[in-house]
């Protein structure tokens, strides 16, 4: 399952640092993000919580960009 969200990030530097951070999250198979467009897609793997992994992606993107907000989770 995939679904997009709409994100708040300043710059591409802290969207990349996010990038990163959402992948590393158990239950994501791919995560982008897009500074250009302020949107996040994640791909979610088979079987995953989707609610339960969109609050640990929250988590971990707020440990390395603290003013991110992630909307619609």
């Amino acid at each position: 399952m995939k679904k997009t969200y709409k994100i708040e990030v300043d710059c591409a530097n802290c969207a990349a640092k996010m990038e990163t951070a959402a992948n590393a999250v158990p239950g994501v198979a791919k995560a982008t993000v897009s500074y250009m467009t302020q949107k996040m897609a994640v791909e979610f793997a088979e079987g995953a919580d989707v609610s339960a992994t969109m609050q640990a992606v929250l988590k971990a993107c707020k440990r390395v960009e603290d003013d991110c907000e992630i909307f619609g989770i």
